[in-house]
């Protein structure tokens, strides 16, 4: 091969006059004979042809011979002066599948061949990826619908529903009256032209909001019921405006309807009307939010971030339900590092925090704030997990059970001695992104990939007997016996269903 071998410097093999350009340009530079040690000598003893055919000819010759990048510099040759193959039936340009169909054999083009392999890459792409695979004898079920990876979920206050949202352009909404059945039912709401990465049931179970990932805003779907028991999904006619400047962190709607709450990662929270209208901007202080929400009772807004402490806010509004103000209530003190993650009881008398400093607390927030009366700490646990990465939080709803979640991995606590009493490993096939009880706290779900994982709370039944057998000896009320043996006794039979009943 001589200095001239290069692709820029490849002799051109199309006939001289055909290299003249339609549209008037220079002619092609590369329009030299070829040399003679070139491998292909064949070529120069054969007359030029004027015809395309006799182009299309020399590709085949040199895809018959080998040489692909000759086939590659007439084609380059031809693309520059936009000249356009029309022989033995090959319409319009001349793509790049010609060369890479097939294999420099000399056969011609087989079309068939080309669209069966297109096929077969289409399908490899649509092909999903490998499902995480986890089992345990505490595992109620497993939520398989999404076909991409579950960002969050959220119990319907009237607990019949669990609704998730994924980058799959879908939020489904499951019934969980399903669960314990083989088959789990969910219905479909797709996000148009984006996807949801945070989704919120209304109070009153009708509609439902998500936080838009490419839109930045909150769009609100409505809940209609068919006359077939499903729903149809309608997107309000206008998103919420864009107010937030950094990544939003959490979203929530008070239970009352009153307010809706975003939170962001730099120190901003809004607080928002039904109409979308912003009604109160909160400034944490804390150098960043790390998480953010609204305590059941809807009175109070908290959030934690950088600093060793957990902030809560009350909105405050007028008899007649008009808004009046957000006004600081009380702070959680007694963390040394960095809050990764707090959460609420179901009554908002109770809340847990999780720090970097590798501590979880529980403390007794039922104080009179306006009498400068601080939370109690009621109990103080290790974990060493959170010291060295990132954690969530769950408070089942009678503050009985703490769940912790670090990477991929659920540890479950009981509140009142500080123990642990069920781990899971390697729950998901990525770190988990969102971790709650259902509102009765006999269920604990989990998502982190595609799937959610819902887990039997035996520490709460565990919690209960404990509970019930110490109110029992000091009950001396025949109806209050009756009703605490009656409480004791399912608890008890739930421990045996699932073979875990300390005799």
């Amino acid at each position: 091969m001589t200095g001239q071998g290069s692709l820029l410097h490849w002799p051109c093999c199309v006939p001289t006059e055909l290299c003249q350009p339609k549209d008037g340009g220079a002619m092609c530079t590369n329009s030299k004979q070829p040399p003679q040690d070139h491998s292909v000598v064949e070529t120069q003893s054969k007359p030029r042809s004027n015809s395309k055919a006799s182009v299309f000819a020399h590709i085949t010759l040199f895809l018959r011979t080998g040489h692909v990048l000759s086939s590659l510099a007439v084609l380059l040759c031809l693309a520059n002066h936009k000249w356009s193959v029309n022989a033995y039936g090959v319409s319009g340009w001349m793509t790049w599948s010609f060369l890479i169909g097939q294999k420099a054999n000399g056969f011609p083009l087989d079309k068939s061949l080309r669209s069966k392999k297109q096929k077969q890459h289409q399908r490899i792409r649509k092909e999903k990826p490998q499902q995480h695979n986890f089992t345990h004898r505490l595992l109620a079920a497993a939520l398989k619908s999404h076909s991409g990876n579950i960002s969050c979920m959220d119990f319907s206050s009237n607990g019949k529903y669990l609704a998730t949202c994924a980058d799959d352009r879908t939020v489904r909404i499951w019934s969980t009256k399903d669960f314990l059945q083989r088959e789990h039912r969910s219905m479909r709401a797709n996000v148009e032209l984006d996807h949801a990465t945070l989704v919120r049931f209304s109070p009153d179970c009708r509609a439902f909001v998500i936080w838009l990932a490419n839109g930045e805003t909150l769009r609100v779907f409505k809940m209609t019921k068919r006359e077939d028991g499903g729903y149809t999904f309608t997107a309000t006619p206008e998103d919420f405006p864009k107010k937030h400047k950094a990544p939003i962190i959490n979203i929530g709607i008070a239970d009352t309807g009153k307010f809706i709450m975003t939170a962001s990662s730099d120190t901003t929270i809004l607080i928002w009307n039904l109409k979308g209208q912003v009604l109160s901007t909160i400034n944490t202080n804390q150098m960043n939010n790390i998480h953010a929400a609204i305590s059941p009772c809807s009175r109070f807004v908290a959030s934690c971030g950088f600093t060793p402490d957990v902030k809560v806010w009350e909105v405050c509004f007028g008899k007649k339900g008009d808004f009046q103000e957000v006004v600081r209530a009380f702070e959680l003190k007694g963390h040394s590092a960095a809050v990764h993650f707090f959460a609420f009881s179901n009554d908002s008398r109770r809340m847990a925090s999780v720090s970097k400093d590798g501590t979880w607390k529980l403390w007794d927030t039922d104080v009179e704030y306006k009498k400068q009366q601080d939370p109690y700490l009621l109990r103080t646990g290790r974990f060493e997990d959170a010291s060295t990465v990132p954690c969530r939080l769950a408070l089942s709803p009678d503050a009985q059970v703490l769940a912790l979640a670090s990477g991929s991995s659920i540890h479950l606590y009981n509140t009142r001695r500080g123990e642990k009493e069920e781990s899971f490993e390697q729950v998901h096939g990525e770190c988990i992104t969102d971790l709650s009880f259902d509102i009765t706290g006999r269920l604990l779900a989990s998502c982190g990939d595609r799937a959610v994982r819902l887990f039997h709370n035996t520490p709460g039944h565990r919690a209960v007997v404990e509970e019930m057998q110490g109110l029992l000896k000091r009950a001396s009320n025949e109806s209050t016996r009756q009703r605490l043996q009656q409480q004791l006794t399912q608890a008890q039979e739930a421990l045996k269903s699932l073979g875990v009943l300390k005799k």
